[in-house]
């Protein structure tokens, strides 16, 4: 079914074979390599377009224009796709949307209303075209399958584009995914990405490496279904994403009007790759995430035969969140697992076809469970009621939804107190349905496939997979109009008016003042998470949250509040010391630290530690929101994506590792003295002296601050790139 290899391998006649690296001869090597400009080392990358939705443009337009600004450069489209609901928060969600149109107007972009098309429809729909780069400010930015490279950043980087600087990395390892086979009947694309998910996130086998997909199994699979595997890959951890392409992916950009945009794509004869990862799409199950990760996959027919102790496992971690959790055994019963909810929603479950396939699956039949349906985009919507397919939802008595992303991230569909949830969606981290543990609310995502997610409803909530059910598929010929993005988008790409002025609602700020990196630096240590994995989500929830993401001040209040709660009062303690310590008054609990240290003359802030911190989102406010709160550095013992660690330097943390983290992890009150901390990133020294403070006890510790390019220290020695930049001008 699925098998890896962590050795070089060669494509040659048709086949994966042995080989000496590095990789050479790959598409996403000669993308790469067609996008770098300059010199130097490693890669220094212009894109050819970005998208952003409304959970971050603000922020990045603000941080732009801060920067200097005066225009986009590249084309620029704006959706209104996370915070599209208007009543948490009151008017501030809609007060984004008009800050978006006007910005849109003046600096030349696009702008997507409300319910129009989820980000990367859209982008798929409009943009993506073969050869291309595009860089989104969304974990899930991916549109390999269309020949196009997507990388999903935090807002900084965008921001950089935006400066029409560039996008700096070492050149990637490429893994080849080789797909043989044909999936089966029943057996959708959520059902091959979790399998892929589940067998390359635990180990990091593809961490920060790019996926290509070669191999016969491509034929057997529709644009879309391609689709849905590849924009599922953010799982895997990997960088991005790209895919042979071939007569479907003309025939897909020709329905969208984008003929054009088509280029035959395949590896060199003889290409090498670092490593390898084999699917016998024929092999692949019916499969189920279980809470509270995608990588926590089996196939649904090994789950349901034994389903007491793996949803115990899920108890368990969940009383980790809350003592008062409610248990999952309860959901056995009458010889089945039964689930409360169903959605199949947004980017990877709100497509054409697997929304033809529920409704295939639930045609003539009252579905006991009730789907809630979210339709990618007013297009495809659109599509579904001329086919007949929304009918047969309908009367099945699933719920049909305008293209929002909601549920993926919590706000919206949220289940109820110990509720289970299937979602054919990107995500089922922790509380990321918009659960509150700290209040004693939770409940529990599961992912599957549209397609067993329908024949569960079939079954009245009895989890199912679609290969053990009778329905009969009957033809579903797409037709793209977008005849309702030419009544509701704004495309001024190209187009600026200088003249306009940019509409701010009372909550969207600006970013406040953040001080240059000090000589000597003493981090106070606010929060300490020894958990395997922390989520963006962890750093900063979704769900009602996002309302406040145009107000640095007020979103950092609620920095960790459902994994640490008193973390937001300790950093601001520490800030608060810092304060005094300028005024000449310090307590004399830190007076005291500082004498044991010798550290009389550094700048306190704080810091939060955790072992492997940013898995999940690219939001930069995971990082922005320490910073803003007084935050000077992370410690981990590695950084689960990039992109967070991206988000990291970008408002001037400094990213320490600590090689002995799991082993002796520091603790929440502890300090952290860096001595010369200032004059070591100058000189790009890796090895950083520091000592700690704990319990009355000071003693060396281990850091390393390594991979920093001359861009990231310029960075960290100005405080944050709005500083940078500002200095530039200057």
């Amino acid at each position: 079914m699925l098998s890896k290899i962590a050795a070089p391998m060669q494509w040659k006649n048709g086949t994966l074979q042995p080989a000496q690296g590095p990789a050479r001869g790959t598409m996403a090597q000669a993308i790469l390599r067609a996008h770098h400009v300059g010199g130097g080392d490693g890669l220094h990358v212009r894109f050819d377009a970005m998208a952003s939705h409304d959970i971050t443009y603000v922020s990045i337009i603000q941080t732009a224009r801060s920067s200097g600004m005066t225009r986009f450069p590249l084309p620029y489209v704006l959706t209104n796709c996370h915070n599209s609901l208007c009543a948490v928060g009151g008017t501030i969600n809609e007060d984004d949307h008009a800050f978006g149109l006007s910005a849109a107007k003046k600096y030349g972009g696009a702008f997507v209303a409300a319910h129009q098309g989820v980000i990367h429809q859209y982008v798929r729909e409009k943009l993506a075209g073969c050869g291309k780069m595009i860089l989104g400010s969304d974990s899930h930015t991916r549109y390999g399958a269309l020949g196009c490279m997507g990388v999903g950043e935090g807002g900084p980087e965008l921001v950089k584009q935006l400066l029409e600087l560039t996008w700096d990395a070492p050149m990637p390892e490429i893994v080849a995914v080789e797909l043989t086979g044909a999936p089966r009947k029943g057996v959708g694309p959520m059902d091959v990405a979790l399998a892929l998910v589940a067998a390359t996130f635990p180990d990091g086998f593809v961490k920060n490496r790019v996926l290509e997909f070669i191999g016969p199994g491509i034929a057997a699979l529709s644009c879309e279904y391609r689709m849905g595997i590849d924009v599922m890959t953010t799982e895997t951890a990997c960088l991005s994403s790209v895919w042979q392409t071939d007569e479907e992916v003309r025939r897909y950009l020709a329905i969208h009007g984008r003929e054009g945009d088509y280029a035959p794509m395949a590896p060199e004869e003889g290409a090498v790759y670092d490593r390898a990862v084999k699917i016998d799409l024929s092999g692949i199950e019916p499969m189920i995430a279980l809470p509270f990760h995608p990588s926590n996959a089996l196939p649904i027919r090994e789950f349901l035969a034994d389903p007491a102790p793996r949803l115990n496992q899920c108890h368990q971690a969940a009383l980790k969140m809350t003592p008062k959790a409610p248990s999952l055994a309860v959901k056995i019963h009458d010889g089945g697992v039964w689930a409360d909810q169903a959605e199949i929603a947004g980017c990877s479950g709100g497509m054409f076809e697997n929304l033809c396939a529920a409704a295939d699956i639930l045609r003539g039949h009252a579905a006991g469970l009730a789907p809630s349906v979210y339709p990618a985009s007013a297009p495809m919507q659109l599509a579904l009621y001329r086919d007949g397919a929304a009918a047969e939802l309908l009367q099945s008595g699933a719920t049909l939804r305008s293209a929002f992303c909601g549920p993926c991230f919590g706000a919206g569909d949220v289940p109820q107190n110990g509720g289970l949830s299937l979602r054919h969606a990107t995500r089922n981290f922790p509380s990321r349905e918009g659960s509150k543990p700290a209040e004693g609310q939770l409940a529990y995502v599961a992912l599957m496939d549209a397609r067993s997610i329908a024949a569960t409803c079939l079954m009245g909530g009895r989890i199912t997979p679609a290969d053990e059910i009778e329905w009969t598929e009957r033809p579903h010929p797409y037709a793209f109009d977008d005849a309702p993005y030419r009544a509701r988008v704004y495309d001024g790409i190209g187009r600026p008016q200088p003249d306009t002025p940019l509409v701010f609602g009372p909550n969207i700020a600006d970013w406040p003042q953040m001080p240059p990196l000090a000589d000597d630096l003493l981090l106070y240590v606010a929060s300490a998470i020894t958990d395997p994995v922390t989520t963006t989500d962890e750093l900063i929830p979704s769900g009602e949250t996002s309302s406040y993401r145009s107000n640095p001040l007020r979103l950092a209040e609620f920095a960790l509040s459902r994994r640490d709660p008193g973390y937001v009062g300790r950093a601001k303690w520490a800030a608060a010391q810092e304060k005094d310590r300028q005024n000449g008054a310090v307590s004399p609990e830190v007076k005291a630290v500082m004498d044991a240290l010798g550290a009389q003359n550094a700048h306190i802030s704080s810091l939060v530690f955790a072992l492997r911190p940013g898995d999940g989102s690219a939001r930069e406010q995971a990082a922005s929101c320490q910073r803003v709160l007084g935050g000077g550095a992370n410690i981990c013992r590695e950084y689960a994506t990039k992109r967070y660690r991206s988000n990291v330097i970008n408002w001037g943390m400094l990213p320490l590792t600590m090689e002995d983290a799991a082993e002796h992890p520091l603790c929440e009150g502890d300090w952290v003295y860096l001595p010369g901390i200032r004059s070591a990133v100058e000189k790009g020294q890796e090895d950083i002296r520091a000592m700690r403070c704990h319990d009355g006890k000071c003693e060396p510790l281990s850091l390393r601050l390594n991979g920093l390019s001359d861009e990231d220290r310029s960075l960290l020695l100005h405080g944050c790139l709005i500083n940078a930049r500002r200095a530039a001008i200057k």
